[in-house]
């Protein structure tokens, strides 16, 4: 999980970086989700209890570009750099490991441009800090769910698997059974 803190300091922000967690795997877990080594699944709402690798980024790895954002806001919009433009070469990020480094070019290849960078904007809100900080999430994000590998299913799990292909394949054949029984008494013999 990449992390940044966005300070402001007078007119400009500051981008300090914070840590990089890459999640190699989860299994589900009673923790709070404030704890570090935790995350928690949007879809289900359930605790995930994941094994990171602390990893340090910084800022200069980024680069950060700021342009004018499209959409309402009247006059605003005309006079103030907004938008936030976040990309980094992936196959250069040493501080990724490299199966999340290919797993994230494989996912998110419409985000990567022709020089290998990936490109994430944001222009939701008004604020450039605010754009800033939701590009940073969506980079998060990203490698986090790159690097997400599946629990191995255990011995039960297996078996019920096998248990339940067993049973459609025997549902199927029985049912291809019985339509072929009633189409071989719709047919009408001529001898």
């Amino acid at each position: 999980m990449v992390m940044f803190l966005v300070r402001q300091l007078g007119h400009r922000a500051v981008v300090v970086p914070l840590q990089c967690r890459i999640l190699p795997s989860a299994t589900y877990g009673n923790s709070s989700r404030f704890d570090s080594g935790t995350e928690q699944n949007d879809q289900s709402g359930l605790q995930l209890d994941i094994p990171c690798l602390f990893v340090n980024v910084s800022a200069d790895r980024l680069k950060i570009s700021y342009s004018r954002s499209s959409g309402p806001g009247g006059q605003h919009v005309n006079k103030v750099n907004s938008k936030a433009e976040v990309r980094f070469h992936v196959q250069t990020a040493e501080w990724i490991p490299e199966q999340v480094r290919s797993e994230l070019l494989m996912r998110y290849k419409t985000r990567v441009n022709k020089a290998g960078e990936l490109v994430v904007t944001s222009e939701v809100s008004r604020s450039q800090h605010r754009n800033l900080s939701e590009c940073l999430q969506k980079i998060r994000h990203m490698i986090s769910e790159a690097s997400y590998t599946p629990p191995e299913p255990s011995e039960e799990d297996l078996a019920l698997r096998a248990q339940r292909l067993d049973k459609s394949n025997r549902e199927r054949v029985k049912q291809k059974t019985i339509l072929s029984r009633l189409k071989q008494s719709r047919r009408v013999d001529f001898d």
